[in-house]
């Protein structure tokens, strides 16, 4: 022992020298050079030249590009306002507030869209009676799975029986399907949260915990510090102020204490309102002045500034819209999105592009597979299988039309994203990216539309 604990001494000591020698090097070299620059500026020729990078090179260090941003901005809004220019000279002033108002309510076809929002109470109401008397004992396992089954899959298939039968607006019928895949995501999440309570309930629990409503959780801003009272347990949770919240919430899966902010915010929320009304309106009137009019013209599909209202839809949705709800809720989690601008391969950015869904796919999906004894790649595949479906649920239904784009191009993301990550790498991965972001999704939704107005009005030509 007292010949290893030497060894150990010694190794060390060794290791030590090593790292002194290397820091007396670096510093030898530091004086080195303060000694030639000290002797340089003596000279009588004046030197102005010292050993130093190029700013662009890699090893400069330099990371201040913030002009080169500007830059591309500026390019970016000259070209597409001669794109405007353009537009506004060969067509006109087309954009119309109140147009919008008449196609979403103007129309009784409409109305089984709003029918089927309204309907979503009934499934998240026996949602909420299984799981109540799941808790109180009063539920066989196996039935009650059954129903659930039951309860999700019609979840799923009444709205695609009414659009098919009513012919109902394709934007309403969207908005409709939007709804009514949110509310499948969170069914799901609450069954099996709850599923996993009731699994760990007869586990011995040495804290004491008093009953307490989610709501009173809070969390400042500052600090990962929690006030209130103490975290509600299971089956407390089951309770209709419980279950609305959660469908209210700007997440899709559900927990019995959310992180709650300490207060509303009203300046706060007042510029997110601000932004909602602002670019909800500049998205729509985007869509009657570039869109509705390049339509018609099947000769020059790709002009449409599409991926420029793609990004709006995003900064409307998922910043504006989702904090201005969350900071109504007092949900502290706003992490609704990461830097998926920055994404050097494509499964970086479907991991950050859309937080609620990838934690959904991950906790609800994912993680089960895996410790199902699924591989890695197998529960990936599912998961793209999955957001291929849901993909093609919201282009296709309301549309009342088969195409399968949608589903075959996210499934197409899966070698998509193996070639980007194999042979592109940086700032190469990065353009790869934005070219998919640009060219591909836009692109595959106008293409949907383009051919719902082929089949629906026989030619191009004879839209008013």
């Amino acid at each position: 022992m007292m010949i290893s604990g030497r060894k150990c001494d010694a190794g060390e000591s060794s290791k030590n020298k090593t790292g002194l020698r290397r820091s007396q090097s670096v510093t030898r070299v530091q004086d080195v050079n303060e000694r030639e620059k000290r002797k340089r500026a003596v000279q009588p020729d004046n030197p102005v030249h010292r050993p130093q990078d190029s700013l662009l090179s890699y090893t400069s260090g330099y990371t201040n590009y913030r002009g080169l941003l500007n830059l591309c901005i500026v390019i970016l809004v000259l070209s597409n306002a001669r794109v405007a220019l353009e537009n506004i000279i060969k067509y006109g002033i087309l954009v119309d507030p109140f147009q919008w108002f008449k196609v979403f309510m103007g129309k009784p076809a409409n109305w089984p869209s709003v029918l089927i929002a309204l309907s979503l109470n009934v499934f998240i109401l026996f949602t909420f009676v299984i799981e109540t008397l799941y808790s109180k004992g009063k539920l066989h396992e196996m039935c009650g799975r059954l129903m659930i089954v039951i309860s999700l899959s019609t979840l799923i298939i009444f709205p695609v029986i009414v659009v098919f039968t009513t012919n109902s607006n394709p934007i309403g019928a969207s908005v409709a399907l939007a709804l009514v895949s949110i509310t499948f995501l969170k069914l799901v999440s609450y069954h099996m949260v709850n599923f996993w309570c009731r699994q760990t309930r007869n586990q011995p629990d040495t804290s004491h915990h008093k009953r307490r409503s989610s709501f009173g959780l809070t969390m400042s801003r500052t600090e990962d510090e929690l006030h209130g009272l103490p975290l509600v347990r299971y089956p407390l949770n089951l309770n209709i102020r419980d279950i609305y919240y959660f469908m209210f919430a700007p997440t899709l899966c559900y927990e019995l204490n959310f992180p709650r902010s300490a207060r509303i915010r009203k300046r706060f929320l007042l510029k997110r309102i601000i932004e909602m009304i602002l670019l909800l309106q500049l998205i729509l009137g985007m869509v009657q002045q570039w869109i509705v009019p390049i339509i018609r013209n099947t000769l020059q599909p790709l002009k449409v500034p599409n991926h420029i209202i793609w990004l709006l839809f995003f900064y409307w949705f998922f910043h504006s819209c989702s904090n201005a709800v969350a900071e109504i809720l007092r949900f502290a989690d706003r992490e609704f999105y990461r830097d998926w601008w920055n994404a050097e391969t494509v499964n970086y950015f479907w991991q950050n592009w859309n937080i609620p869904v990838h934690r959904w796919a991950v906790r609800h999906l994912y993680k089960p597979l895996t410790n199902r004894g699924f591989s890695k790649n197998q529960a990936s595949m599912v998961v793209f299988f999955v957001s291929a479906f849901f993909h093609e649920y919201l282009v296709s239904v309301p549309l009342n039309m088969y195409r399968i784009w949608a589903f075959s191009g996210m499934l197409g993301q899966v070698p998509f994203a193996m070639f980007v990550s194999q042979y592109l790498h940086n700032q190469y991965g990065n353009m790869a990216v934005w070219i998919s972001i640009i060219i591909g999704q836009p692109l595959c939704i106008l293409m949907y539309y383009h051919d719902y107005y082929i089949i629906h009005y026989g030619s191009l030509e004879v839209i008013s």
